[in-house]
């Protein structure tokens, strides 16, 4: 079957500078209790901040199986209507004002760009995905590749 998308929606690397900054300032309100609190502060502020930024970074969208995958869900391609490609204004738009409190949402605003996919399942009370992506145009097409 063709259409196989895989992307992750990795946080920029400039956010990586917030775990050293969280590591930081536990260590510094810790370090009033000695330089041994305020090392173990640093660290564990660190490494926990690291750790959550990961996660929010480790979301995927994939094309595979009959299926797509946008983080924790699955979605059977049968499902799934038209794939609309947002530019950056128009995603603002989806994530706003034009929002559905219905859709699911797989955001990242550190993508500019989304997808929003119909769901044709009348059973289903979702009336869209929106599903930000580097490359919207590849989802789509992928997409329609492994429908057909």
């Amino acid at each position: 079957m063709g259409g196989m998308y895989d992307e992750r929606l990795t946080a920029p690397r400039s956010w990586w500078l917030l775990p050293v900054g969280a590591g930081l300032s536990i260590g510094l309100v810790l370090l009033k209790f000695g330089s041994v609190p305020g090392l173990i502060g640093l660290v564990v502020g660190l490494v926990a901040a690291a750790i959550g930024l990961s996660s929010y970074g480790s979301a995927r969208i994939r094309v595979v199986q009959g299926s797509l995958v946008a983080g924790q869900a699955r979605i059977p391609l049968t499902a799934l209507g038209e794939a609309r490609p947002l530019d950056a204004a128009e995603a603002v738009a989806w994530r706003s004002v034009k929002a559905d409190p219905r859709a699911f949402m797989l955001l990242r605003s550190y993508v500019p760009t989304a997808l929003r996919v119909e769901i044709t399942d009348p059973d289903d009370p979702t009336p869209y995905l929106y599903l930000s992506t580097r490359d919207p145009r590849a989802l789509a097409a992928a997409i329609g590749a492994a429908q057909a």
